[in-house]
């Protein structure tokens, strides 16, 4: 496939634009940063092919991001995990969480389930409404609701909780 010179120029001024966000949403995803650059360097290759298919350039960005996300999953679709036969006597299973360090949000956002934790990033780094969210999900936009208030919730928690949780250590 060739490009003519002006969607080149386009595709060059999205990398440009777009690079740090979706390296960002990458990073938020895999907490890696080779793997968050290959991801977002994978998602570039994915839009250049496609690039003449983008209809509507306001969507640029929430385009390239859908691919991130999607790109991330097919990670998850080819790894193959070690499975080790071990009794149930010989986990080392932790009574108690360990408490949280100095309001640290990384850690607290670490602890949220992608489900939460990727709509939260989404809007908070992002800067996307619930209605953009919702579309890059492929859910509605009262699920991406409900998620960023589960997600608030919960961070809320920890964080009163933390003070308690100091007090005991």
């Amino acid at each position: 496939m060739i490009l003519g010179f002006n969607a080149r120029r386009s595709f060059e001024q999205a990398v440009r634009a777009f690079s740090p966000d979706l390296y960002r949403f990458a990073w938020w995803l895999c907490r890696d940063r080779f793997v968050a650059e290959d991801l977002v360097q994978e998602a570039f290759a994915r839009a250049w092919k496609s690039w003449d298919n983008l209809k509507d350039a306001g969507a640029t960005k929430s385009w390239l991001i859908t691919i991130v996300r999607r790109e991330h999953a097919r990670l998850y679709e080819r790894k193959q995990f070690d499975f080790v036969d071990a009794e149930l006597e010989d986990l080392q299973i932790a009574a108690e969480h360990a408490p949280i360090e100095l309001f640290e949000m990384e850690n607290l956002l670490d602890s949220l389930p992608l489900t939460l934790r990727e709509p939260l990033v989404l809007q908070a780094l992002g800067g996307f409404s619930c209605a953009e969210i919702a579309d890059m999900l492929d859910t509605t936009e009262g699920a991406v609701m409900t998620r960023l208030t589960r997600a608030r919730q919960t961070l809320r928690g920890a964080l009163t909780a933390q003070p308690a949780r100091r007090a005991e250590s």
